[in-house]
């Protein structure tokens, strides 16, 4: 399975850039050895429409063109879920490799949010919380859950989970 981060924007060089690298990096290393062939970023260019929808439109037509045929959407969005554990992601994930899902698109969209079109598509959308983030932020958090949810999978120690669970 191939994971691909869908980000609407552009990192500038900076700690923001340099830790959603550092994570990026580590989930590729986990991941080849659980069957994921990649850990790829897609930045996608911010619209320059003059409204609203207009650029959401075409920054979600541009996230929709990464998503191949029987590949996974997975969208972050502020009316998406923010109660599932990292180890309920990591197992939805692990069973969607496990069906043989080719790919997972993680789509983070931009300063107006997700094209409607774009969470239709999605088999899950996630939030970080109510409040509002910096993208750039944002995507190092996803990158970080990809790598967590890596980790996971593999029964490594990075993620100690919920310490009333044991």
């Amino acid at each position: 399975m191939r994971l691909l981060v869908a980000a609407v924007g552009r990192l500038k060089p900076g700690p923001e850039r340099d830790l959603a690298a550092r994570y990026r990096e580590r989930a590729a290393q986990v991941g080849r050895g659980l069957g994921f062939t990649a850990c790829d970023i897609a930045e996608i260019p911010e619209s320059r429409a003059r409204r609203a929808p207009d650029r959401a439109s075409e920054e979600g037509a541009a996230i929709l063109a990464q998503v191949a045929t029987g590949a996974v959407l997975a969208v972050y969005d502020e009316r998406g879920r923010s109660d599932l554990t990292s180890e309920t992601i990591a197992a939805r994930i692990g069973d969607w490799r496990d069906a043989g899902r080719a790919a997972l698109v993680l789509a983070i969209g931009g300063a107006d949010g997700l094209d409607p079109a774009v969470r239709a598509r999605a088999e899950l959308s996630l939030s970080f919380g109510a409040a509002t983030l910096p993208h750039g932020l944002v995507r190092v958090l996803a990158l970080e859950q990809v790598y967590r949810t890596l980790t996971i999978l593999a029964g490594h120690p990075y993620h100690r989970g919920n310490l009333d669970e044991r």
